[in-house]
């Protein structure tokens, strides 16, 4: 038919037949992105001043998944447990939980939430830093029921044929020299790793527990069945500390070189013990491995710089502040500085994202719990306060 056309209808219906032909393109292109999977293009606040790009091609299967997601991508800065939250449009872009990945947005804004529970990010942080920094081990405080621990494998089949005869005889166990040193040594190993300096009534708890455990240890001479146990154990985290200064543990060797035989004009040993308060953790850490007390101090002299910037690089200051942790530590616990001039040397201290990194770093509380109770003192100081002024007036 289009033969019988002349040239000028001819020319027409081509046109048409191509505008056709590039409006069925279109559609069939529309269709094909309304059945492919939406992308979504994600902005992740991964500290209160740093944020990542993060694009999917898929929505995750769930929010553990989209979790994962996030600790490979910004690895190791997220190697802590944490929640995610998310701008809500139906509430004008107010931050809620997320708890359903149906309610992910495909372009949104989500932001990490740290969770409260998560303890082992004071030693976790330790990770991301420029060289290596130990975790340290005063992670726990002392707990309500001290666990005992488990020892050799000729000891404990000892303890459980022995806990078998005092059951039916009351008869006690006579252990040997090695066997004692054994549950001593281990009973002490798990002590020293609540905390180095224990009072008297924390050695008491755990022979009472050593002793419960395994009653066929029991003294029969003593009131309590257990003041040998505690005496014993006593002079065991005496020895255990002396070998770990000796060592160079920095937690304990700083409450050596006092008064001896050989120095008796020095200090009491026993006046002015610089040990960990109670819930407080990471009292004196030792230097990372390969570093000094002078490589410390640079990072501390390229950190102050960088504050000092306009455009200060915070994953920077960051690593430099979480590397030289051990060095500040020093600096408070030898030195007593001066708030003022503590501040003047490590500025970073006062930027808002490091409050929360120090205080999880050096409590064994969560944030909110010690800021509750921080704000309770504030309130008995106020009153105290008041008190003395109305007096005086």
């Amino acid at each position: 038919m289009a033969q019988n056309l002349c040239v000028p209808c001819r020319r027409t219906t081509s046109v048409d037949t191509q505008a056709l032909h590039t409006a069925e393109q279109k559609v069939i292109h529309t269709k094909t992105l309304m059945a492919m999977p939406p992308k979504y293009l994600l902005r992740v606040y991964i500290a209160t001043d740093v944020a990542v790009k993060l694009t999917l091609n898929e929505r995750p299967t769930s929010v553990d998944e989209l979790i994962g997601i996030l600790k490979d991508k910004a690895k190791p800065r997220l190697d802590f447990e944490f929640t995610l939250q998310y701008e809500d449009p139906d509430f004008g872009g107010e931050l809620c939980c997320l708890v359903d990945v149906e309610d992910l947005p495909e372009k949104g804004t989500l932001r990490v939430v740290r969770s409260e529970s998560d303890t082992s990010s004071c030693g976790s942080s330790d990770t991301d830093i420029l060289p290596h920094v130990p975790v340290s081990q005063w992670q726990k405080t002392w707990p309500d029921v001290f666990p005992v621990p488990t020892f050799s494998y000729e000891v404990e089949h000892v303890l459980q044929e022995g806990n078998s005869v005092f059951e039916s005889s009351g008869k006690t166990l006579k252990l040997s020299r090695a066997q004692k040193h054994n549950i001593i040594e281990n009973m002490a190993s798990l002590m020293y790793s609540f905390k180095p300096y224990l009072s008297d009534r924390d050695v008491g708890m755990a022979a009472d527990a050593l002793i419960n455990a395994h009653p066929c240890l029991k003294e029969l001479g003593s009131a309590s069945g257990w003041y040998g146990w505690k005496i014993s154990l006593k002079f065991k985290m005496g020895n255990y500390r002396t070998r770990l200064a000796r060592a160079g543990c920095k937690e304990v060797s700083v409450n050596t070189g006092k008064r001896s035989r050989n120095n008796p004009e020095k200090a009491h040993p026993h006046s002015n013990i610089k040990k960990a308060r109670r819930a407080e953790v990471n009292f004196l850490p030792n230097f990372p491995r390969g570093q000094n007390e002078d490589s410390l101090e640079e990072m501390r002299i390229e950190m102050k710089a960088e504050v000092d910037r306009a455009d200060r690089n915070l994953q920077s200051i960051e690593k430099l502040m979480q590397t030289t942790f051990a060095l500040r530590r020093q600096e408070i616990v030898q030195g007593d500085p001066l708030v003022k001039d503590f501040l003047e040397r490590w500025p970073a201290l006062q930027v808002q994202s490091q409050v929360k990194i120090i205080i999880t770093k050096t409590i064994i509380h969560s944030l909110k719990v010690f800021s509750a109770h921080l704000q309770l003192f504030l309130l008995y100081w106020l009153f105290i306060l008041k008190r003395y002024c109305t007096h005086q007036m």
